[in-house]
């Protein structure tokens, strides 16, 4: 059934097309229902969708700013660059209509975010609030702070090569050189010292882990072997398991909060849309 909505048609090839694009993921949402309860949801689904897209792009193209030249260009060097497998292929057509899908689509983010741009950050009483109520999603496992300086095995190194240099790493070490200063001079993994941050068990390779995570901070490993090569390790703190702190998750919250808010002036501005839209079954 093609539609007519404020007044601009839509054959039923559109509607056909996004029941297609919907289907696949709701039959699996909803694995457990029969059938013909699916294929209703899809036809519903499909139809809303459809309708919504329409009246958004409808009151986009009401602002009478253009788009910039030079950004509409670039859009579309963008899309002509893509290979067949990304997403440039959904956009099929002329020069002409392909530019005239990408000004629409620019104008439709242009209107989305005018509806968002005013929303302000969430107050830090929002934030503790939030804090105290999902505390569950704010704990961490146990983590270390670590530095390495490492000798590479491979790619035209071998294990001796790659051994005598760890091990003049390590005497130096042992004569009172600086574990940073020697790690950016030495290492094959130079920068910041060799300073890998915190991380919890299982981001890194299980050898490793299985040598940093049983020092204490200050302590520092002999040589060790990984797949990658050789290692000497530094431990500089270690942080136990469990609540991470308000101040620790802050930011987070605070962007979580702020999308909320983000994705629910844009649910609004679409429900005064639809329900101002005029939409009639066509032929």
């Amino acid at each position: 059934m093609a539609l007519r909505i404020n007044g601009e048609y839509l054959a039923s090839e559109v509607l056909r097309e996004e029941e297609r694009l919907i289907r696949p993921q709701l039959r699996e949402a909803m694995q457990d229902d029969e059938p013909r309860v699916v294929e209703q949801r899809v036809k519903e689904w499909a139809r809303e969708n459809v309708i919504e897209r329409t009246v958004l792009r409808q009151e986009a193209r009401k602002d009478p700013t253009p788009v910039p030249q030079d950004e509409l260009d670039r859009m579309f060097h963008d899309v002509r660059e893509q290979s067949p497998n990304q997403s440039g292929c959904l956009l099929p057509g002329t020069d002409e209509q392909v530019r005239g899908e990408l000004e629409i689509r620019f104008r439709v983010e242009r209107l989305l975010k005018s509806v968002t741009d005013k929303i302000g950050p969430p107050k830090g009483k929002d934030i503790s609030d939030f804090y105290l109520k999902t505390k569950d999603q704010f704990t961490a496992p146990e983590s270390i702070h670590a530095a390495h300086i490492v000798k590479n095995v491979g790619d035209g190194v071998d294990e001796s090569e790659a051994g005598a240099a760890i091990e003049e790493a390590l005497r130096e070490l042992e004569a009172g050189a600086g574990f940073s200063e020697l790690a950016d001079r030495v290492s094959d993994c130079p920068g910041r010292g060799g300073d890998l941050g915190f991380f919890p068990r299982g981001e890194m390779v299980e050898e490793f882990d299985q040598v940093v995570f049983a020092l204490q901070p200050g302590q520092r490993s002999g040589i060790f072997r990984t797949m990658f090569g050789y290692h000497i390790a530094q431990v500089y703190e270690r942080k136990p398991a469990g609540l991470r702190s308000l101040h620790e998750v802050k930011d987070q919250i605070s962007e979580t909060l702020h999308q909320q808010k983000r994705q629910k002036a844009v649910e609004q501005f679409l429900d005064r849309l639809m329900s101002g839209a005029k939409v009639e079954d066509a032929e």
